[in-house]
């Protein structure tokens, strides 16, 4: 997976100021890799799957190789080059050439997005301001039989995410699982939740 060499340098001090963005776009998190083990072990043959904050792509990169349509979502134009990059990098070129991307925002999503079976988002809830938009976009991706599949490495706002969810009718089943990463072990837990 190519990545920037210097994350820190990708740090834009105006938009830092206006609402604390970091590039976290620019590593490979465990909570990805996580995901895309997951992935890469369901058959999503003919399924529709976007995910959320790609990042570097690994989890959309292991849906396409399991057979789904997937669009790769972030926030940052500059994470879906990368992600677009690495797709041609680890699947054959007729595969990588049928990855979409979009530019999306949580807080101001487009009306018309369309609809999904299966959402993927990994280590999305690393902060506070990010629960009530994905509350509120989630459930406008999934269709009547969607799912969502989220990892998370046990951050603080994750038990808060799950809540607002069951209270909108969601429920949620939890597998753990061990990553490494860095030379250290790492537990991931990967949340399912649908209506």
């Amino acid at each position: 997976m190519v990545h920037p060499a210097a994350a820190d340098a990708l740090i834009d001090e105006e938009d830092f100021d206006r609402n604390e963005r970091l590039p976290y776009w620019a590593d490979l998190w465990p909570s990805a890799i996580a995901l895309a083990l997951r992935v890469a072990n369901l058959d999503l043959t003919g399924k529709s799957v976007v995910e959320l904050g790609c990042g570097l792509g690994l989890p959309s990169i292991a849906a396409l190789s399991r057979g789904a349509s997937v669009l790769a979502t972030d926030h940052y134009h500059e994470t879906l080059d990368f992600a677009a990059y690495n797709t041609l990098s680890n699947l054959e070129p007729q595969l990588a050439s049928s990855l979409e991307t979009m530019q999306l925002d949580w807080r101001t999503p487009e009306k018309d997005l369309p609809r999904f079976k299966l959402v993927l988002a990994a280590d999305v809830l690393y902060d506070k301001m990010n629960v009530g938009p994905l509350v509120d976009l989630v459930p406008k991706l999934l269709d009547q039989n969607g799912q969502l599949l989220l990892a998370d490495p046990r951050r603080d706002y994750a038990e808060t995410f799950l809540e607002a969810m069951r209270e909108r009718g969601f429920e949620c089943s939890a597998e753990s699982v061990i990553v490494e990463h860095d030379g250290r072990k790492i537990e991931i837990v990967l949340y399912w939740l649908h209506r």
